[in-house]
């Protein structure tokens, strides 16, 4: 049977919204488009170089349930501390997955010494939906350097994926997704061409981070999230030097009902959320 290939539907530009000094564009949510399936919300931090000395980021203590939040650092670093006991800081080229579950406060900042000496930063953030059945699951938080994160080189050397979960190439993601979640980011050199089978059912998630790519002759720019149709195989050229961002997920047929911090599948579990917040039952940051 001949394999279909995925085209592009629509592209959906990121849209700036700083968030204090911190340079900010989000494709998603959009005007066009609320979620692509799993997929429900995307920041795209920088690029941009903080002074000597800074502020550091702006993401102090806050809560979160019933989803998972993938954070991309690309250039920089990112400290993380949870009411969980979990801390790490992780540089450029690693990444940290945290899955919310049942509830916790973290807060996502800068080192002191980045604060001291500042420097370059661009980090991305993907928060991925639980089904009902995982949104009140025991909370967990996995931190991976770069050296880490498998990196697959791959069409003569012009296309490098780094691997943070699921299977390539023979080679198995750090990150041991609950719901089955492939996940990577990859560095293409102009012409370089990658390709993703298996995606029949899946929800496919592509943005473009850095330069453009063509798929089926159409081209998605930098700051761009591809909504693609139905379709067994992708293939993209790169046509410069460019980054992207290429996930795929089981779709959860069911309500998603958000609010602030909170995704829930009901407008009551969005109340009881707040209730329990405010109850201390997610903890207290140290």
């Amino acid at each position: 049977m001949t394999e279909k290939a995925c085209t592009i539907h629509r592209l959906h530009p990121a849209h700036r919204d700083d968030i204090g000094d911190l340079v900010t564009r989000r494709p998603l949510p959009g005007p066009a488009l609320d979620h692509l399936g799993a997929f429900l919300f995307l920041n795209h931090h920088g690029p941009q170089v903080y002074p000597s000395p800074n502020r550091g980021l702006p993401f102090g203590p806050h809560p979160h349930r019933g989803f998972e939040t993938i954070t991309f650092i690309l250039t920089g670093e990112l400290t993380h501390r949870d009411t969980g006991g979990h801390e790490s800081t992780i540089h450029a080229g690693g990444v940290q997955w945290m899955t919310a579950g049942s509830g916790l406060i973290h807060a996502e900042i800068s080192s002191d010494d980045f604060k001291r000496r500042g420097g370059a930063v661009e980090i991305l953030q993907l928060w991925v939906n639980l089904p009902a059945r995982l949104k009140m699951t025991a909370p967990r938080y996995t931190g991976v350097q770069a050296d880490g994160v498998p990196a697959l080189t791959e069409d003569a050397g012009r296309v490098r994926v780094h691997l943070v979960s699921g299977t390539r190439g023979g080679a198995t993601g750090p990150v041991a997704s609950l719901t089955g979640v492939f996940m990577s980011f990859a560095a293409l050199d102009a012409g370089g061409t990658l390709v993703a089978e298996g995606l029949q059912g899946r929800d496919v998630f592509l943005y473009v981070v850095r330069g453009s790519v063509a798929v089926a002759g159409t081209v998605a720019p930098a700051f761009n999230l591809v909504e693609l149709t139905p379709g067994d195989r992708l293939e993209l050229v790169a046509q410069e030097d460019s980054v992207i961002l290429l996930g795929h997920a089981d779709p959860i047929d069911e309500p998603i009902v958000s609010h602030g911090p909170f995704v829930m599948n009901s407008v009551a579990e969005i109340h009881q959320a707040y209730a329990d917040f405010q109850a201390g039952k997610f903890g207290t940051m140290g």
